[in-house]
């Protein structure tokens, strides 16, 4: 077993958030769609929505124009105890996130968040009874005062990035973590790392400085950076397990205390493109890592042929007193932190884990089962002795350039679209959604431009046979971009049963809800045609939608989830060749919201969600669904760069997360 030290270490800075624009207040009356200073139904501060009064709030997910068009005031109001007083918070505030609202007034309102940022948040609004208020408005973040010193907003593993509120979420002993805030270092201090050679990190950078307290133990980590926005350390390996108090020192000033939890052990995998999420940074163990260049290793298109032995590189896999401070490769001992690796949902052979030399970073040597069916996203995720998961992350699997088997996708255009600074890109689909409130059957295009983040590249996609788990806490990681909708004329859809036109819902969205009865009985080809539009060309793609309709035949049982003992879904029926994807989602009242998602072959009539992956998510209410997706169908047009169409049907339940 080679040992290889890792040379670069992959700390990015975190973009500041810019304001979105001017608005007439920080609250919202949605019973007169009036935008006030005090008050109303819901408050922006800048880190969530926050119901006002009597009011109370339920996040539905974000399914955008679609999802905000079908929430009449009968669902709204069948949502019943769903609703509550508690915030919704932090990155479970996205672009697109439809959130049902309870006035003070007494009656029913929905907003689709069009733009946010740590400074403003823009929303799309309709209220049901009262004025009947509708419109758009932008709400400014209520300010915060504060005395000038440092303020800590998020604190979390360097690479895992779990945010606060779930199992997995723990700083470990002798792990690399960032401190998030403001004023937290002097503003004029460069984004460089430290060395780690010889005398080591030091206590202090750049006038910060920073405590650890657990009971009466105070300990002081070292640092890697220090910016005025972010901080990036080493937490002693002497530090005590338990509840901590973190306090940040700059000018003479120091923080309001920060709760975190300091744990054994809770490993973060670096991810290829940063943000926790998406393919892993793999290398190959034979060859390793040139100090002093660019992180080289497995991409899409240079996937890991199975058998591979691979190493994976993160922190937080337990203490090491011997790297606390200063890079050494002496007393190489394994770190004991992960019982298992599992890569495609299968067990793979761990040869190595522990220190790489550098402090606070470690790598893992892990061998990627034959059995693994290849893949451009397979699931990879480790999980310690106790059951306590790491950050979900992916590889690309194969020989050369992966090819993804439920999409098509090639690793050629995944790997082209992590590299544009801005995808313009169509959908276009049929979908029959059965839950406790009947059967709609829509159709649906969205035509949207977007800025690019790398970081997000693979994340929430899976490759069949895996699972992959979605964490958003309380505290949002910055700006969220806006997309920008693309005019592509007039779309309709044929199909063995008639024709139906699109409707434009806002520039970009076009859908049919509810279609014509009938319209997707008996399945079969579907063809959208598209006239072409300012912005999108004409385009016309034939795709199936799935019969006979999928049966989910245990409903009753998995309407009650014990995370800590997986959870089995049977179903019958649905396409021949088709495959099965398997969700769920649960939020906690103190704003953790976590998702899952798994692919299955139809084929299979039965898939087991691990208990490793319901035990990411909070324990709470939530939804579960099982949906049998046709094959995708590309389609390309000018001013696109990439089209895809699919058909689906998906059955729905609520669901109580023990």
């Amino acid at each position: 077993m080679k040992l290889n030290l890792f040379s670069t270490i992959l700390i990015a800075a975190a973009a500041l958030a810019l304001p979105i624009g001017a608005s007439a207040g920080t609250n919202l009356n949605l019973d007169t769609g009036a935008a006030v200073g005090s008050g109303g139904d819901i408050g922006y501060t800048g880190s969530g929505i926050a119901p006002q009064g009597n009011a109370a709030l339920f996040p539905t997910g974000a399914g955008g124009a679609v999802a905000f068009a079908e929430y009449s005031q009968a669902i709204l109001s069948e949502l019943g105890a769903a609703y509550t007083k508690t915030a919704i918070t932090g990155s479970s505030l996205v672009v697109n996130e439809v959130i049902a609202v309870q006035t003070n007034g007494g009656n029913y309102a929905k907003l689709l968040i069009t733009a946010v940022s740590s400074a403003s948040i823009s929303l799309q609004y309709q209220t049901y009874g009262g004025a009947n208020a509708s419109g758009t408005v932008t709400l400014t973040a209520g300010s915060s005062g504060g005395s000038g010193a440092p303020t800590i907003t998020q604190i979390l593993n360097n690479y895992g990035l779990v945010p606060a509120g779930f199992t997995n979420s723990g700083i470990a002993q002798g792990s690399l973590f960032i401190i998030k805030g403001s004023g937290l270092a002097d503003p004029s201090a460069p984004a460089v790392l430290q060395s780690s050679g010889s005398p080591g990190l030091q206590t202090t950078l750049y006038g910060a400085s920073v405590k650890v307290t657990v009971g009466s133990t105070i300990t002081v980590p070292v640092f890697y950076y220090a910016l005025a926005s972010q901080l990036a350390l080493v937490m002693p390996s002497n530090t005590p397990v338990g509840s901590a108090q973190v306090t940040v020192t700059y000018n003479n000033q120091t923080s309001s205390p920060y709760a975190i939890q300091v744990v054994a052990s809770a490993m973060g995998f670096d991810a290829y493109y940063g943000g926790g999420v998406g393919s892993a940074v793999a290398t190959n163990n034979a060859t390793g890592l040139t100090v002093g260049t660019s992180t080289t290793g497995y991409n899409y298109t240079t996937a890991v042929p199975p058998g591979t032995t691979i190493v994976l590189w993160g922190s937080g896999l337990g203490a090491d007193p011997t790297r606390d401070t200063t890079y050494s490769t002496s007393n190489i001992n394994q770190i004991q932190g992960l019982a298992h690796i599992y890569i495609g949902g299968i067990d793979a052979p761990i040869l190595y884990q522990g220190p790489s030399g550098y402090p606070g970073v470690n790598q893992v040597n892990v061998t990627v089962p034959a059995a693994v069916t290849p893949g451009c996203n397979v699931a990879l995720v480790g999980v310690s002795s106790s059951g306590v998961p790491t950050n979900f992350l992916s590889l690309p699997v194969g020989t050369g350039v992966c090819v993804d088997p439920t999409t098509g996708a090639t690793g050629t255009q995944l790997q082209n679209g992590a590299t544009l600074t801005n995808s313009n890109t169509g959908f276009v689909g049929l979908a029959q959604s059965t839950s406790s409130n009947g059967t709609v059957a829509i159709a649906e295009g969205v035509f949207e431009s977007q800025t690019v983040s790398a970081s997000s590249t693979g994340g929430g996609s899976v490759s069949v046979g895996g699972c992959v788990v979605g964490q958003t806490g309380a505290v949002s990681g910055g700006s969220t971009p806006t997309p920008t909708g693309l005019d592509a004329g007039t779309i309709t859809v044929t199909g063995p049963n008639g024709t139906a036109t699109l409707a434009v819902a806002t520039k970009g969205d076009y859908f049919v809800s509810p279609l014509p009865s009938g319209f997707l009985n008996g399945g079969g080809t579907y063809t959208f045609n598209g006239s072409g539009g300012a912005d999108v060309g004409k385009f016309s793609v034939a795709l199936t939608f799935p019969n006979p309709p999928l049966v989910w035949s245990n409903t009753a049982a998995d309407g009650t989830i014990t995370r800590g003992s997986g959870a089995t879904f049977n179903w019958s029926n649905g396409a021949s060749g088709s495959y099965v994807i398997i969700s769920g989602s649960s939020s906690a009242t103190n704003g953790a919201f976590g998702s899952f998602t798994c692919i299955a072959p139809v084929a299979a009539g039965t898939f087991t969600v691990p208990a490793y992956v319901l035990s990411a998510l909070p324990a709470g209410t939530g939804t579960a669904s099982l949906s049998d997706v046709s094959s995708y169908t590309t389609f390309t047009a000018t001013g696109i760069n990439s089209g895809i169409g699919y058909g689906s049907v998906t059955q729905g339940i609520n669901v109580i997360y023990n």
